[in-house]
Formats: C-alpha cells, sequence, structure tokens
C-alpha cells in the first residue's frame, strides 16, 4: 500500500466521522440565552408520543426530532411557552404533556375521588349510627319482671 492511498483513505474516513459527529449533535442558534433556556425547559415537559414515557429532549424517535424542531422554530417565531404547549396538545393530543390541563373531562380526575370519599364517610356514619341504635321491643309485665330477675343475679356464683 503506497502512502497515497493511506493518505486518502484516512481523509475519507475523517470526512465520514465529521459527517456523523455533525449530525449527532443539534447546532440551533438562539437569539439569546433565555430563549435557549425555554427551549430546554420546553423540550424536557414535552412526552415523546412514541416512546410514550420519555421526553422530546432525550427520545431518538423521528417523531420527537419534529417536536423539537417546531418548538424551535416557533421560539424564533416568538410564540409564548403557552401557545408552544397548546399547538402541541392540539396537534399530538394531551398525551404529549405531563401534566394534563385543567377542562371539563380531567375536573372530574380530582373530583371523583373526593366526592367517593365524602360519600364513603356518609356510608360509615349511618351505619354506625343504625348499629348503635338498639330495636325497640315491647315486653309483657311477666316478661319484663323475668327479664330483670335474669340480669339481677351474677353470671357465675362464686364456690367456697
Amino acid at each position: 500500500m503506497t502512502w497515497s492511498k493511506v493518505l486518502i483513505s484516512s481523509l475519507l474516513l475523517m470526512f465520514f466521522c465529521q459527517g456523523t459527529a455533525w449530525s449527532a449533535e443539534e447546532l440551533l442558534q438562539f437569539d439569546n440565552e433565555q430563549q435557549r433556556q425555554r427551549y430546554l425547559q420546553l423540550t424536557f415537559e414535552l412526552r415523546c408520543p412514541k416512546c410514550q414515557n420519555q421526553n422530546v429532549a432525550d427520545s431518538n424517535a423521528p417523531i420527537a426530532e419534529d417536536i423539537r424542531t417546531r418548538t424551535y422554530q416557533l421560539i424564533r417565531e416568538g410564540y409564548s411557552d403557552q401557545e408552544i404547549i397548546d399547538f402541541m396538545v392540539e396537534r399530538y393530543t394531551e398525551f404529549v404533556i405531563y401534566k394534563p390541563q385543567l377542562s371539563f373531562i380531567t375536573v372530574w380526575l380530582w373530583l371523583l375521588p373526593l366526592a367517593l370519599l365524602v360519600l364513603g364517610s356518609i356510608l360509615v356514619v349511618r351505619l354506625s349510627v343504625r348499629g348503635k341504635q338498639t330495636p325497640q321491643t315491647d315486653f309483657s309485665a311477666a316478661e319484663q319482671a323475668r327479664l330483670d330477675e335474669l340480669l339481677s343475679k351474677p353470671v357465675l356464683e362464686e364456690r367456697d
């Protein structure tokens, strides 16, 4: 192998390695540090629809890359964080956010356990009050006298 083939092979190897290094790293240009921090925060708050419990910042799925790119574009266009989250929810459903927004449907997630707790407490109180009530029985005079006699006797007679 001549030195020219080694040189050409080395240059080709360096060229291909450099290309993969550039593609592995996202080189995003922000106007200021605040935009970069917002981008990082939003990509950590948004969930990857494909990976389920992984945020889009850590996911390598193509859809996560799409969400990161769209987040970057929306930040550069001047949208607020809430507008970006609303856009992502509209496009990818509420699954894309970790904290569900308060709506008519999600409010039941919070109120239903509380309502069940209140109903259970009411049921327990009513059952305990009902258990303490003794049934009213009407005894005849002879039955009442016999009952009093039985209650006045000691249960066990002591042996001498």
